[in-house]
């Protein structure tokens, strides 16, 4: 690994510790090196604040090594007036040397024109180092801008012999470790979708319990209102949107949405690209799961499952013919991970 990777994957580490954090911003990590040694180090935390490279440029000690100092950052520096200003102008305006960027930015208001303005003002830049990584790194971001939908993670539990649950009735499947593994998943995801069937017979509040994080926007599919409001999905912990036909409009951490029955799937998607949800795991119910799975569309898909145990008689589980990427054991359970080709 050359001495370039070598930081664009520091880049990325630092970018990870605000996963689930910066919605609607993508994750970036900076580091900025002088002769060989890292001299500042920052990421973006939250939408609003700082940008990873302002963060790394006010940690520097002594500010006169920049012009004689390489800006490394995971992802094209941003050249557009947000909530901060661009900072493919800060980078010009100290004069870096060189800057090296990760993966270049697909969003309309960046693609190149960050690295433009750098290359304009006679600083060296070099783009596509890890891409890969950097790419991977931002998936939802990227997902949501190219494909006009969230990223989309389909996740269940099933007993050996392939039931979500006994006599259809709520019954646990895995165990405290995946439990807790389920938790970090739901703090690092921007929303969490169930259907009308889970909210009725689970009652769940979705949010995270067993994990540090923050609670996921909660997305209910309930065309006819049947959940009551006194259900945990109705609770204040959480942002909480209603897709339903019935009506529209925002009652505190309430916002309810009318969409077609008819066209569900495409429907679904332009209302959370509207709302700019850009990841959404799928944790509802048989039902809801299998659209998604017959329609193709999904990103990742976890599958947990508890050999041992076998329920004879419930919900099966959905259809579901792919080769996991990978499968990790947790204790007695297992859990595979799926990637969409």
């Amino acid at each position: 690994m050359n001495n370039d990777e070598l930081y664009i994957r520091r880049c990325i580490e630092l970018a990870q510790k605000a996963l689930g954090n910066t919605y609607p911003n993508p994750l970036v990590g900076s580091v900025i090196v002088h002769n060989g040694q890292i001299i500042g180090e920052g990421y973006h935390h939250k939408a609003g604040e700082n940008h990873a490279e302002i963060n790394a440029i006010n940690s520097v000690k002594n500010k006169d090594l920049i012009p004689e100092s390489t800006i490394y950052v995971s992802l094209e520096p941003c050249a557009h007036y947000g909530k901060t200003p661009p900072c493919a102008l800060k980078i010009k305006e100290l004069g870096f040397k060189k800057v090296v960027i990760g993966a270049m930015d697909s969003h309309d208001k960046v693609n190149g024109k960050g690295k433009k303005i750098i290359q304009d003002a006679g600083i060296e830049a070099v783009s596509g180092i890890l891409e890969k990584e950097c790419v991977e790194l931002n998936k939802r971001f990227f997902t949501y801008h190219e494909k006009k939908r969230p990223y989309i993670i389909l996740k269940w539990a099933e007993s050996g012999d392939g039931f979500l649950d006994k006599d259809f009735k709520p019954t646990p499947v895995s165990n405290t470790l995946v439990n807790q593994f389920v938790h970090q998943l739901r703090a690092d995801e921007h929303a969490i979708l169930v259907g009308t069937q889970t909210a009725l017979h689970d009652n769940p509040s979705l949010t995270v319990r067993n994990a540090e994080g923050t609670n996921p926007v909660r997305i209910l599919i309930d065309f006819d209102l049947k959940v009551p409001a006194s259900f945990s999905i109705y609770n204040d912990e959480a942002k909480t949107l209603v897709l339903n036909s019935v009506k529209e409009g925002i009652e505190k951490h309430i916002q309810f949405v009318k969409i077609n029955k008819d066209d569900f799937l495409s429907e679904l998607m332009k209302a959370l690209y509207k709302e700019q949800i850009q990841s959404v795991i799928i944790e509802g119910g048989r039902f809801t799961l299998q659209q998604f799975i017959d329609a193709e569309l999904w990103d990742e898909a976890i599958v947990i499952k508890n050999e041992n145990l076998k329920l004879e008689n419930g919900t099966k589980a959905p259809e579901f013919n792919y080769t996991p990427a990978r499968i990790e054991n947790f204790r007695d359970n297992t859990i595979s991970f799926f990637k969409q080709k």
